[in-house]
């Protein structure tokens, strides 16, 4: 499984890491996290808000952080 937070670094962003890594923890699921920074990168994925979620390839979360239970419902 792969995991995207996508984001410039901002307040949010590091906010919506942080719960996905629990997320994965406490699922105990093997998933990659990736931080995604780039602002191309982010938009071609159709994405203009940030922070933003996307589990394999599909954006499940934009201009929020998700809450933990969200993120586990999304891995599970």
């Amino acid at each position: 499984m792969e995991i995207k937070v996508c984001g410039p670094g901002c307040a949010s962003c590091e906010q919506a890491q942080k719960i996905v890594e629990a997320a994965v923890a406490a699922k105990d699921v093997e998933a990659t996290v990736i931080k995604v920074t780039d602002f191309q990168e982010i938009a071609t994925m159709g994405i203009f808000s940030t922070p933003a979620i996307v589990v394999d390839g599909e954006v499940k979360c934009v201009g929020r952080a998700p809450k933990q239970a969200e993120v586990e419902e999304w891995i599970s």
